[in-house]
């Protein structure tokens, strides 16, 4: 990377004089980031530039440079707290759940050596919302894939009653 003499890094604004851009500019009219650029330098704005930007969101040609050292240097639970101090989205328990473990198997008797989609949906055409439910409940643990499916039909059948 090109240095000034004091040593500090020449950047993207400063690599090219206003004659140079304007160079360039006249040379590859099409070419934007020469002319944002120019704006960011100049600080007057650009009719084609600004005419393109309308339809589409700010560029990440105008966005600040990000200090990477500084994303680097902060910790998994500093980032997490940062996270959570901006809307509190941690997960918690429903206050009108009942207090209990989660399983992650079903629990079959020896009643319920049977199980399927088909039966559970032979109850719910009988009306027999209940076993249907217990069904759906089972296969949903037997079919983690398809938990949300079920808890749908499940909910589906709570309203219905």
């Amino acid at each position: 990377m090109n240095q000034k003499p004091d040593n500090t890094p020449i950047t993207e604004l400063e690599r090219y004089s206003p004659g140079e851009l304007e160079s360039l500019i006249e040379r590859y009219e099409w070419f934007m980031p020469l002319r944002v650029l120019r704006e960011k330098r100049t600080g007057k704005s650009d009719a084609r530039w600004g005419m393109l930007t309308l339809w589409r969101s700010e560029s990440l040609l105008q966005a600040d440079a990000i200090d990477v050292e500084a994303m680097l240097s902060v910790s998994n639970d500093e980032l997490i707290d940062r996270f959570l101090a901006v809307r509190d989205l941690r997960i918690v328990a429903d206050d009108e759940a009942a207090p209990g473990e989660v399983r992650l198997e079903a629990d079959f008797d020896d009643d319920d050596e049977l199980v399927s989609e088909a039966l559970a949906e032979i109850y719910y055409d009988q009306g027999i919302y209940d076993k249907a439910i217990a069904i759906y409940r089972k296969l949903s643990l037997l079919n983690p894939e398809k938990s949300v499916y079920f808890a749908e039909l499940i909910g589906k059948m709570k309203n219905n009653n």
